[in-house]
């Protein structure tokens, strides 16, 4: 029977592939992507060549589901990259394989990176347990109110964001809570790797004095309770 493969794929540092992840790239003839030129480069980077691409982004991921199950019909392995990190987590990845699950066919994870678990090993004690937001609204009322709600949850909450919204997002998040202990990433596994913690209003002021902002960024804001974090 068909199989789609889920392969999560490095963030940044390429080492970071799993070997698993390289067998299962190089065995299988089809590779679905969110973004062919990236997995490309990927691809050549570990001379796996003579690969069909598929291109199944967030807009078409729907649609283009239908076509992978007609090429599974017909007897073929998939696997499913997206640009960087593990599909489905604030990437396409989630319907292509309800429909797969749905047509009966077996969906099977290959694990690896993942922006925001990768800075949660390195912020320290942020709490039991904590929340996964990804992307905020894009407006700003929904943006704020979406805050304001994540702020009464009680638990850490990690959102992602683009270098040409942070100070936005900082200010939003400072207006609401300053005081709050944050802890943003920074282009995490990449040359320029960059890991702070310190309450939000001083990475707000750190990041608004900045000459320029590159990269993408990962923030953990953490629980009010610092009692209840040295006990979790």
């Amino acid at each position: 029977m068909s199989t789609l493969y889920v392969v999560a794929t490095p963030i940044g540092n390429l080492k970071d592939i799993t070997l698993r992840a390289l067998d299962v790239l190089k065995s299988t003839e089809i590779i679905a992507s969110e973004d062919t030129r990236t997995t490309r480069n990927l691809l050549n980077h570990f001379n796996i060549t003579d690969k069909r691409l598929l291109a199944i982004e967030a807009h078409n991921e729907a649609k283009a589901a239908k076509g992978i199950i007609n090429l599974m019909d017909d007897g073929n392995d998939i696997c499913y990259v997206t640009e960087a990190g593990t599909p489905g987590v604030s990437d396409p990845g989630a319907r292509l394989a309800e429909e797969v699950m749905k047509n009966g066919y077996k969906v099977v994870p290959l694990p690896g990176c993942s922006a925001s678990v990768t800075l949660i090993s390195a912020a320290g004690n942020v709490g039991k347990s904590w929340h996964f937001e990804g992307f905020l609204p894009k407006t700003s009322g929904k943006r704020d109110t979406r805050l304001k709600e994540l702020f009464t949850r009680g638990e850490a909450f990690i959102i992602y964001e683009s270098p040409y919204r942070i100070i936005k997002t900082l200010e939003a998040l400072s207006n609401i809570d300053g005081e709050r202990i944050a802890v943003i990433g920074r282009e995490l596994t990449k040359m320029h790797e960059e890991i702070q913690k310190d309450t939000i209003n001083n990475l707000y002021e750190d990041y608004k004095n900045r000459n320029s902002i590159k990269g993408e960024f990962v923030i953990i804001v953490c629980p009010d309770d610092k009692k209840k974090r040295d006990d979790d």
